[in-house]
C-alpha cells in the first residue's frame, strides 16, 4: 500500500462550519503561542516603564497570533510526512486529510500578510519586518535547513522564538536597544533546555522519522550535560537586565533568581539520572512556567505603583 493510498483512506469530511474552523485553529498549534505573546506583552511593558498604550498592545499581540499562526501552519505543511509517520502528530489537520496543502498555504499567506500590515499600521514598520524575520527563521533556518539535518537545530533555530521580544520593544520605541537584545538572548539561551526536555521524552518518534535530536543523536546523558550547561549560562544572564542594564529593578530581579534557582535545581536532578523520563517531563513543563513567570516578573517589575513602593521601602530601610 503506498502512501497516497494510506493518505486518501486517512482522509476525513468536515461535518460543519465548525469543524472547519477546529481543523484550521489545530493547525496553528495554538498551545505554542500564548508564550511568544507572554514574551512579546513582557518587552513592550518594560520598554513603555509600565505605561503602555492598550491599543498598540492589543494590535500588537494579535499581529503576533497572525504571525505565529502563519509560521506554525507553514511548518505543518513542511513536516506533513514525518506528522503522518509519528503517532502523536499523525492525526494533526494536514496528515489526517482535513486540509489540502493549498488551502494551508494560502491560510498561512493571509495570516501572514495581515500580520505584517497590522503591525506596520498600529506600531511601525521596524517591529512589522522583525515579525515577518521570525517567520522566516522559523520556517527556513529551522523547518527547512536544520531540524533535519543537525542536532543544534533547536539551538540556533530557536532564535524564531526569541524574536517576540525584539518586536515588542521596536513596537513601543521604533529601535532595538542592547536590552532589547539581551531578552533575545535570554529566550535563545532558554530554549534549548527547554525543548531538548521534550525531545527526551519523545526521543523514539524522532528516531523513527530520522530528526536528529540531540537525545536520538548523543543519547540521555549527554542531553542532560547540555542542558545543565544552558541552564547555568541562562540565570546569570537573567540578572543583566538589572545589573548592569537596569532597565529592570528588585522585584524582577529576585523573581528571576528565585526561578533560576528552581531551574538549577531541575536541570541537576536530571543530570543525575539523566533516563529518568519523570524528570525529564517535569523539567520540561517548569520550563515553560519559568518562561511565564520570568516575564511576568518584567511586567510586575516595570509598574510605577511597584517602583514607588520599592523605592518607599528602600527609603524605610535607610531611615531606620
Amino acid at each position: 500500500m503506498n502512501q497516497t493510498t494510506t493518505w486518501n483512506e486517512a482522509t476525513r469530511h468536515h461535518h460543519s462550519l465548525a469543524d472547519v474552523l477546529r481543523s484550521y485553529w489545530q493547525l496553528t498549534k495554538p498551545r505554542i503561542i500564548p508564550l511568544l505573546l507572554i514574551e512579546t506583552a513582557a518587552a513592550m511593558w518594560v520598554a513603555s516603564q509600565g505605561q503602555i498604550d492598550p491599543m498598540l498592545l492589543g494590535g500588537t499581540l494579535l499581529s503576533g497570533t497572525l504571525a505565529a499562526a502563519a509560521a506554525q501552519s507553514i511548518n505543518c505543511v513542511y513536516d506533513r510526512d514525518i506528522d503522518f509517520d509519528m503517532e502523536r502528530t499523525r492525526h494533526r489537520p494536514i496528515p489526517s486529510g482535513r486540509i489540502q496543502v493549498r488551502d494551508a498555504l494560502i491560510f498561512a499567506l493571509v495570516m501572514a500578510m495581515l500580520a505584517f500590515v497590522l503591525q506596520a499600521w498600529v506600531a511601525n514598520l521596524l517591529s512589522a519586518t522583525l515579525a515577518m524575520v521570525g517567520i522566516a527563521i522559523y520556517v527556513g533556518v529551522y523547518t527547512h535547513w536544520l531540524k533535519r539535518s543537525s542536532p543544534q537545530n533547536i539551538v540556533i533555530g530557536g532564535a524564531a522564538g526569541a524574536i517576540p521580544p525584539l518586536v515588542g520593544w521596536a513596537a513601543v520605541t521604533a529601535d532595538i536597544p542592547l536590552a532589547a537584545w539581551l531578552f533575545f538572548a535570554i529566550v535563545l539561551i532558554w530554549t534549548p533546555p527547554h525543548f531538548w526536555g521534550l525531545a527526551m521524552l519523545i526521543q523514539e518518534d524522532y528516531a523513527r522519522v530520522n530528526v536528529p535530536m540531540m537525545p536520538v543523536v548523543v543519547g540521555d546523558a549527554a542531553t542532560a550535560r547540555q542542558i545543565w550547561y544552558y541552564t547555568l549560562v541562562l540565570v546569570p544572564l537573567t540578572v543583566m537586565m538589572t545589573f548592569p542594564l537596569g532597565v529592570t529593578g528588585a522585584v524582577y530581579t529576585l523573581v528571576a533568581l528565585l526561578l533560576g534557582g528552581w531551574f538549577l535545581k531541575k536541570a541537576w536532578a536530571l543530570l543525575q539520572e539523566p533516563g529518568n523520563r519523570d524528570l525529564a517531563r517535569s523539567l520540561f513543563k517548569f520550563s515553560i512556567l519559568y518562561m511565564m513567570l520570568l516575564s511576568a516578573g518584567m511586567v510586575v517589575d516595570s509598574w510605577p505603583a511597584t517602583r514607588a513602593w520599592v523605592a518607599s521601602l528602600s527609603s524605610y530601610h535607610l531611615l531606620g
